[in-house]
């Protein structure tokens, strides 16, 4: 029977389709932070810079907000550059191209130490605006992220300027190019922004009630799921003590623990994000394109003035989410008794793993290659996209991974209904196969639907890599 399931799914492999591109290019990222206001953005900045292999930084930049007025802050960047450059030789013992200390000194830039508004208009550039403009001007096709971790007022100034210097063609060019993640609003110029770039690509859950916003779910402690990798004890152990400078460097919690960092998350390629597409869902959340309803926006985190949207956003989304649980006798795991749905769960479902992958990268800082864990690497033997007709059958195999520190690995595999357009639930069995066939759905019109494929090593601490295989099924 099992050598008969292997036929088919090997069969149905060569049937397969690949309709898009994997696209591998490094994501580029300009941050703008109110540095000092929370000591949220060190931790940020901690978690940044291990990653700064694996995505471009192109600027960083100290700004206001409402918590943090009149100054900006930008020797605070540098100081944590400086420790980042005593661990960067130990760091290229497990990945290469972490860039030099100098190198990202040179990306430190300043905002104007003003408000919002009053940080933006006829003579308001600033080191950080010009900075921005120049960064877009570069002969680079790729968007650049704007990942803002305080208010947005450096930003808008680029955008006032290049409205107001450049020809409309050039304008829209260069505004084409830009994504922004913003944590919520925190001063006025987000909605201004909003409002007079209406074409501009804007993530942010609006208003400033960071209860119910999703990328407080990194944050939020949860009924169900792993709390203790966000508690002062895990963050004591595995961060700060005995992991070098950046340990040292990484301060403890005030408000709440790296409330900037989802801002950032999705650009990490881990096979599972795609941050062009915010709807499918990654590290950093899942958000949907629509107009938000005014009348349902609260009051209740920052004391920025609240405004009704003019037009759509990337905002809040809801999913459904029963977690996979370790099951002590017969199949090694079981769907839990727990379901969420809500905002934040959309982020807090990764949690566990985002968190061990930043653990493991602080070990890095002081371990050698042997000592440390690394992610495992998944080969699939089909593509990640596979068009099917309407009730046909399909397998996906990724028997050919393996984990480069020799260490056993455990395969999950499930439907995430709410990122493709065919949301009813589709069975198969078993999960936690290297292999499985899945029966199509019957539709009347093109659907997709989007499976992940969860590779979790047995190492210390438990590392996860992904795979999204996108099926679109086809009406016969």
């Amino acid at each position: 029977m099992k050598s008969l399931f292997i036929l088919i799914v090997m069969y149905c492999l060569t049937c397969t389709q690949n309709v898009v591109a994997q696209n591998n290019e490094r994501n580029r990222v300009i941050i703008l932070s109110d540095i000092e206001a929370d000591p949220d953005d060190t931790q940020s900045f901690v978690r940044l810079l291990l990653y700064s292999n694996q995505i471009d930084i192109e600027g960083m930049i100290a700004t206001t907000s409402c918590w943090h007025r009149n100054s900006v802050e930008p020797q605070s960047i540098e100081n944590i550059i400086q420790a980042y450059g005593k661990v960067r030789i130990n760091l290229e013992k497990h990945e290469a191209d972490f860039p030099n200390e100098t190198e990202l000194l040179s990306l430190v830039k300043s905002g104007l130490p003003k408000y919002g508004m009053l940080g933006v208009g006829k003579g308001k550039d600033s080191e950080g605006s010009d900075w921005i403009i120049k960064i877009l001007e570069e002969d680079d096709e790729r968007p650049l992220w704007i990942s803002v971790w305080g208010g947005v007022n450096t930003l808008a100034q680029s955008l006032y300027k290049i409205k107001e210097t450049k020809s409309l063609a050039v304008a829209k060019k260069m505004i084409s190019k830009l994504r922004v993640y913003t944590i919520s609003d925190q001063d006025d110029s987000g909605i201004w922004i909003r409002n007079n770039f209406p074409e501009l690509f804007y993530i942010v859950s609006p208003g400033d009630h960071y209860a119910t916003a999703t990328w407080s779910g990194i944050n939020t402690f949860f009924k169900g799921i792993n709390n203790e990798v966000i508690s002062n004890k895990w963050i004591a152990e595995n961060l700060q003590q005995n992991h070098g400078a950046l340990g040292v460097a990484y301060p403890d919690t005030a408000w709440g623990v790296e409330g900037d960092t989802p801002a950032f998350l999705s650009l990490i390629p881990n096979g599972l994000n795609n941050p062009e597409h915010p709807e499918y869902g990654g590290w950093g959340g899942r958000y949907e394109l629509y107009k938000p309803d005014f009348s349902k926006t609260t009051k209740g985190g920052s004391i920025v003035e609240l405004a009704p949207e003019t037009r759509e956003i990337w905002t809040n989304a809801v999913d459904s989410y029963t977690p996979y649980i370790y099951n002590q006798y017969g199949r090694a795991v079981k769907k839990d008794t727990v379901t969420f749905n809500d905002y934040k769960i959309t982020l807090a479902r990764w949690r566990e793993d985002f968190q061990n992958d930043f653990r493991a990268r602080m070990d890095w800082c002081v371990s050698s290659y042997e000592d440390a864990n690394h992610a495992p690497l998944i080969e699939l033997k089909n593509s990640n996209y596979i068009t099917v007709k309407s009730g046909e059958g399909f397998g996906v195999d990724a028997s050919e991974s393996t984990d480069p520190d020799g260490d056993s690995i455990s395969f999950l595999w499930f439907q995430y209904p709410e990122a493709g357009t065919y949301e009813e639930e589709i069975k198969f069995q078993p999960e936690n196969a290297h292999a499985i066939y899945i029966t199509a759905p019957k539709v009347e019109r093109k659907e997709t639907l989007h499976f992940i494929l969860k590779v979790t090593d047995k190492g210390t601490p438990a590392l996860t890599s992904y795979k999204r295989i996108i099926v679109t099924v086809l009406p016969k």
